[in-house]
């Protein structure tokens, strides 16, 4: 059976998650890189990257009016039936919440949740200009709450042609003391801009493809604070874990900034990447 730890990394968008692999074990020659291996900031930040990725998922999901099924045919699906749907289209803006119960709610992608979801909507979201705004009630994944608010906007088609979405974030996670030791509340702050890419023309989940720009940044629970940004966009295959081309400079305060190229390998599907750290090297397995 699996554990709370062994789970939060199974959706979403954690970008950060390759600085859990311990440096020290690659190169333990290089002291200086070698002692540089902390990891609480990392695991904080792609725990948060990954929550509010969800909840913009499921809310998309949940504007056709039913959380069943969210992946095509073929997948695991991200909820289950404990979860409904109900619509306000008499105010302005209209709304829709998804309400998890106030018991834990297993989702077939192996997290729980409890407490609400709500969306306000100005249109839907491939509609030019629409805007979707994302707040919280008493909303907890895996017993963390999550809390703040996220508002993406449909800023139209690039000179690709593409759809692109202003992503930006303005949230805290309050950690469940038994798992984390005394908990604890960290803040998450991003700024980012996602173009879709591929799969627009089809009903199809499985086959869609983002490129993801921008930054972010924020403190963990112990007040250490840290910054990411794209050096090159971040691709990412909605039906595969891992991201699989660009690089990303992750800098936790006090620290050597990593770079992480993960398209490295050819942009190949694989859970591996290339860290850079004060000019050394290293090929990681993505966790």
């Amino acid at each position: 059976m699996m554990t709370k730890k062994s789970i939060y990394f199974k959706s979403g968008l954690a970008i950060a998650a390759i600085c859990l692999v311990s440096l020290s074990a690659c190169r333990k020659d290089k002291d200086e890189a070698s002692a540089d291996n902390d990891t609480s900031t990392s695991i904080e930040n792609a725990v948060a990257d990954a929550a509010y990725n969800d909840v913009a998922n499921i809310a998309d999901q949940a504007y056709t009016g039913s959380v069943s099924t969210y992946r095509s045919a073929g997948d695991e699906g991200i909820l289950s039936s404990c979860a409904s749907v109900s619509f306000d289209t008499i105010s302005t803006p209209k709304s829709f919440t998804v309400d998890f119960g106030t018991s834990n709610c297993l989702g077939n992608d192996g997290n729980y949740r409890r407490g609400k979801i709500i969306v306000t909507y100005t249109g839907a979201y491939r509609d030019s200009g629409s805007s979707h705004t994302i707040t919280f009630d008493s909303y907890y994944v895996n017993d963390n709450n999550i809390a703040g608010t996220k508002t993406v906007t449909n800023t139209g088609r690039n000179n690709a042609g593409h759809l692109t979405y202003s992503i930006s974030i303005n949230g805290s996670i309050t950690w469940d003391a038994q798992t984390f030791g005394g908990g604890g509340t960290s803040t998450y702050t991003a700024n980012r801009t996602r173009e879709w890419s591929e799969g627009e023309s089809t009903q199809i989940w499985a086959d869609d493809v983002y490129l993801i720009s921008g930054t972010s940044s924020g403190t963990t629970r112990t007040g250490a604070s840290y910054t990411a940004n794209t050096v090159s966009p971040l691709k990412k295959y909605i039906n595969f874990r891992y991201i699989t081309d660009g690089t990303l400079a992750f800098t936790p305060s006090g620290k050597y900034t990593r770079y992480i190229n993960f398209g490295y390998t050819n942009a190949a599907k694989d859970n591996l990447a290339q860290v850079t750290i004060n000019g050394y090297t290293f090929v990681v397995q993505l966790k």
